[in-house]
């Protein structure tokens, strides 16, 4: 290794990407362990200002670094080798704490690992912290997390958006390149507008969601946070692929995203949905049609169309996943693993008592609904009605498809808002998905990339593909970025 060469560049390596680093790691350039150890120490100086991780994995990290120098010493190099990541504290790490943001799972310590996290450590990646986020990804702000909100690395006073708050805002300041999130509702593609990353929320089927704790089983999906979407591409690469411990896992054929996104761009005709602009903030709506414009310019072709029933997404949304949600949660009980209260007089205290003590408001309230919506006599006047709205909603689209290659439109309707502005307003908060929301229900592929600043805050355009159409989202994403530099803007907390 050219030490002087490594020790030059060590001070300005986390502006780099994922693609950079790789290249650097590959050409001996620097070694693992010191770029683990670079960014570790960012996360320990910095991160107090935003609390973005709830635990830093040093050991476990430097680890794994060793172990990577010596492979490539003997010249076996993987994908991905020595690049550090986070991941969302929602896929189970083995021996590692993984707690979903919840007193519930405070001490839990996995004793296997999420396929997300298998197939990344197998690419070589390098783990060294998990992040924080909403309790059991309930949240739109990441102020429902056990562990204390998370802040906007553009303003402390500020959300980062949720529930991946805490990997988004941890890229956004330089903590890591990369991270993991999941999106059931937005929760990828909402906090990557409010912190100015980008982050992709792949096919539902695309990505296993084993190991990934559940919230909404027909809705979640795990994806990536980066600063480029060619970083995206190279993430999602290794993170796609049929699994067989996941019966919603597809067997369709993974492409190679990074090269598909670099291919030649040719015209696109790309629809904005009427209903995406209507009622929106008449400043967002500038930046918008500004970034219209600039796609027109080069190449893109537009045109209007109407998703009408996407108004009705949060609604159903609203119904369907807390009532997922309160089925999957009811193995948090207090007996298997989890929390478990003390002093209880029976199974029914012992019941009462643990999840009480466990669950934060955001969950039980969640809990409440579900159950209520799924219960005799109401069946069929929420959940049935929900799911025949999420199906017209799919349809739509569909059609959409027919006309259009991609959709487009803002990611969500304003920038950040402050701490607390919403925690005692839950249908405003939920109104803070309303232009993501649609695309779960639909099982769709969606992205979200910086498009601009208001009150210098960050704004996110989000683009949607039809199924499996990641590869065109990407390639629009990737030769927008080409054009203009939203992406490299950086928040002066990031330290230089």
């Amino acid at each position: 290794m050219d030490t002087i060469k490594f020790q030059r560049s060590l001070t300005n390596m986390h502006n780099k990407t994922v693609s950079e680093l790789k290249k650097y790691i590959k050409e001996k350039e620097i070694s693992s362990l010191e770029l683990t150890k670079h960014f570790i120490d960012r996360v320990k100086n910095i991160d107090t200002q935003l609390n973005s991780f709830v635990s830093i994995t040093e050991e476990y990290a430097i680890t794994q670094a060793k172990k990577i120098d010596l492979e490539i010493s003997k010249g076996e190099v993987r994908p991905l080798a020595g690049i550090p990541l986070a991941q969302k504290d929602i896929f189970c790490t083995k021996d590692l704490k993984t707690t979903c943001g919840s007193r519930m799972l405070e001490n839990f310590i996995s004793p296997y690992d999420a396929t997300v996290v298998e197939k990344l450590n197998h690419a070589g990646m390098v783990i060294i912290g998990k992040t924080n986020m909403d309790e059991f990804a309930m949240g739109s702000s990441n102020e429902t997390s056990y562990f204390g909100e998370v802040k906007n690395p553009w303003n402390t006073e500020y959300v980062p958006g949720g529930s991946s708050g805490g990997s988004a805002a941890s890229v956004a300041a330089r903590l890591v390149p990369c991270s993991t999130g999941t999106d059931t509702g937005g929760s990828i593609r909402q906090p990557a507008s409010l912190t100015g990353v980008c982050g992709i929320k792949p096919t539902y089927g695309r990505v296993s969601r084993y190991g990934m704790i559940a919230f909404a089983s027909s809705l979640d999906q795990a994806g990536v946070f980066t600063r480029t979407a060619e970083d995206c591409a190279i993430l999602l690469t290794h993170i796609s692929g049929y699994d067989p411990k996941d019966s919603t896992s597809s067997r369709k054929e993974v492409p190679d995203y990074e090269k598909e996104c670099k291919k030649k761009f040719t015209n696109m005709v790309i629809g904005i949905p009427t209903e995406f602009l209507d009622g929106l903030d008449d400043e967002v709506k500038e930046v918008f049609e500004e970034n219209v414009k600039v796609l027109e310019k080069n190449g893109c072709t537009f045109k209007n169309i109407s998703l009408q029933s996407s108004k009705l997404g949060v609604s159903a949304y609203q119904v369907v996943a807390p009532a997922e949600c309160s089925s999957n949660l009811s193995r948090f009980d207090g007996v298997r693993f989890g929390h478990r209260a003390d002093s209880v007089k029976n199974i029914d205290d012992l019941y009462k008592k643990s999840r009480s003590e466990g669950f934060g408001q955001e969950v039980k309230r969640r809990i409440l609904i579900g159950t209520y919506a799924l219960s005799a006599g109401y069946y069929d006047a929420y959940y049935l009605k929900a799911q025949k709205i999420r199906k017209v909603i799919s349809n739509e689209f569909e059609q959409a498809f027919k006309e259009v290659d991609l959709i487009l439109g803002p990611t969500a309707p304003d920038c950040a808002f402050k701490l607390g502005e919403k925690t005692n307003d839950p249908i405003a908060m939920y109104l803070s998905d309303v232009f993501t929301v649609s695309t779960n229900l639909a099982g769709l592929p969606a992205m979200s990339l910086p498009m601009g600043f208001k009150n210098n805050l960050p704004l996110g355009l989000q683009i949607i593909g039809n199924h499996f159409d990641e590869s065109k989202i990407l390639s629009l994403a990737h030769h927008y970025q080409q054009i203009t530099d939203w992406h490299l803007k950086k928040p002066e907390i990031s330290g230089d």
